[in-house]
């Protein structure tokens, strides 16, 4: 049995660096610098006397350069929103493909309605972190560091002025956007804990009316929905919080340097200049420049809290690749012989070793045979390892160490898929999902057709329970079928499969009546004929009917060791 990785994943800060959008975006803006000098330059000419001469040029200058920037804005826009919706799409495939490549056994998948959540929901969070953070930042990189170079010429007191103002904002943005990602964060763990509550007691809403505790799942849904509108509410305080401080020192950036302009040209204060003296136009033109210094860190505070959320979206879709338990074969193209086809497989492993995540070894060095067309029963207590002996045969968990071979073909990431091909598995709980019993049973096999599903089903003696028609439509976890029509269900999925040689039985009479397992137990021995059979059971009437019993007890793991 070949050692299985998880597949490497990209990471997903790469996603956030700025693109060419962002860049065009950014140099838009500067356009406001040239159209600054050309406004103080046509005030001055009109100042001196010149007349309507000195505003024509200087008026269709601002006018060109503003329908230069009008377009450098939009087809930025149009680009960076047309990249992060890709960029969007292909961080939505990635965590897909990671959550397909992790075994359905893993402990710590996450639940699939906090993983909806993410995809569907959390995950439109990073549009507006690309589309608005992101040039945002860009611009306050580089149209402050210009227009203070461009004041300074000018003025190095009003530059002075304009750098100690600075700082100060990005500093106590910096603070409070430390508390608004953790805000954000702690939003998103409580909407995507909201979802999957509600999924859960969705899929078993029958079971809740008939308990009677619909009216205190009700309660309950009621405090989580509450819970998630503080936090909501939290985030937008830290929000209005950031955007009162920008304002706050902005403001007073551009009045101490409008003062400082006022009194140099009044003559109250003649320094600062380059030891001479500012003209009209000059004084005008930094009057200008002030608020548009301060325009990018004022645009950046508007979507501080789209870059909070979209940090907060980008951990979420990280954590939803982190996987403990690779699936075998998952990320593999590759396709080998599954054996010869209509011979029942010898199962046979080797040195098998297996261990759950952080927990001590459960196999060590197991050996166990299986002949051609035998039934065996596989006993012992819970937790001796008989799901995951199952699990590790149908290729479902990935082995430490050892050899497992399925008809004389070792199974591997190159093989499992094809091995797959002629098992068939019944878990101790099938899963039933959204739509009719027909679509169910085939499970998506394109060679399955109708009156296939109906004869499985009356192999099965689903025919005989008045709801169940290949027609019929079943909600999400099987609603409308109880437990025993639900087994009857997975055996029609084994009956309609010819091809499967193997079968791996996972617990098929737990929790049923006598009478139900009997008939669930006459169904699967008839179905096994000439086929291999594994089944995992505490049932001693099922493992009585096998043809050969393997304990796993703690006795018989030391021997195999």
């Amino acid at each position: 049995m070949t050692q299985h990785t998880p597949p490497p994943r990209l990471p997903l800060q790469a996603f956030a660096s700025p693109d060419v959008g962002s860049v065009v975006q950014g140099a838009a803006a500067l356009f406001w610098v040239p159209q600054a000098a050309l406004l103080a330059m046509a005030v001055q000419g009109l100042a001196s006397g010149q007349g309507l001469p000195a505003v024509q040029l200087p008026a269709l200058g601002i006018l060109l350069l503003g329908l230069l920037r009008a377009v450098c804005e939009a087809w930025g826009a149009r680009r960076t929103f047309t990249r992060a919706r890709a960029q969007l799409t292909t961080l939505r495939a990635q965590a897909a493909s990671a959550l397909a490549a992790s075994s359905p056994l893993d402990r710590s998948r996450t639940p699939s309605g906090q993983a909806a959540s993410v995809l569907a929901e959390q995950a439109e969070a990073l549009v507006p972190y690309l589309v608005r953070y992101q040039p945002a930042r860009w611009r306050v990189m580089v149209v402050p560091a210009v227009i203070v170079v461009a004041v300074a010429s000018l003025s190095w007191i009003a530059a002075l002025v304009l750098l100690v103002a600075a700082p100060l904002i990005p500093l106590f943005m910096a603070i409070v956007g430390w508390r608004a990602k953790a805000a954000s964060e702690a939003q998103m763990v409580e909407m995507g804990g909201m979802n999957a509550f509600l999924l859960d007691r969705l899929r078993g809403l029958a079971t809740l009316r008939a308990l009677g505790a619909v009216d205190a799942t009700a309660v309950r849904l009621g405090e989580a929905a509450q819970s998630l509108r503080e936090r909501t509410m939290a985030v937008l305080r830290i929000a209005f919080l950031s955007s009162a401080l920008l304002e706050l020192f902005s403001a007073l950036g551009v009045a101490m340097v409008a003062a400082y302009v006022g009194f140099h040209l009044l003559g109250t204060l003649g320094f600062g200049a380059w030891g001479r003296q500012l003209s009209l136009g000059e004084g005008l033109f930094v009057l200008l420049l002030a608020p548009a210094f301060f325009e990018p860190l004022r645009e950046l505070s508007a979507v501080w809290h789209d870059r909070a959320a979209g940090e907060a979206a980008l951990q979420s879709l990280e954590q939803l690749q982190r996987s403990e338990v690779p699936l075998p074969g998952a990320n593999t193209s590759v396709r080998a012989t599954a054996g010869a086809a209509g011979a029942a497989p010898v199962v046979a492993v080797h040195g098998l070793r297996f261990a759950w995540p952080g927990e001590q070894e459960l196999f060590h060095g197991c050996d166990l045979r299986v002949a051609a067309r035998e039934h065996v029963a596989i006993t012992g207590a819970s937790g001796s390892g008989k799901t995951a002996l199952l699990s590790l045969l149908a290729g479902l968990l990935p082995a430490a160490g050892g050899e497992i071979s399925i008809g004389g073909v070792p199974l591997s990431d190159r093989t499992v898929s094809a091995l797959r091909q002629r098992m068939a598995w019944m878990g101790q709980k099938p899963h039933v999902f959204a739509g009719s019993i027909e679509a169910n049973v085939a499970l998506g096999r394109a060679d399955i057709d109708t009156p296939q599903v109906a004869a499985a089903m009356r192999f099965a003696l689903l025919d005989t329970v008045a709801q169940a028609h290949p027609a019929t439509a079943l909600g999400e976890g099987g609603s409308g079928l109880s437990g025993g029509e639900a087994v009857r269900l997975a055996l029609a999925r084994i009956a309609v499969h010819p091809h499967a040689d193997l079968l791996l039985v996972d617990e098929p009479t737990a929790h049923l009546d006598t009478e139900t397992a009997g008939r669930v137990a006459d169904a699967l021995v008839t179905l096994a004929r000439g086929k291999t059979l594994i089944v995992a059971t505490h049932d001693p009437v099922l493992a009585a009917r096998m043809h050969r019993t393997i304990s796993l007890d703690a006795q018989a793991l030391e021997r195999a060791a």
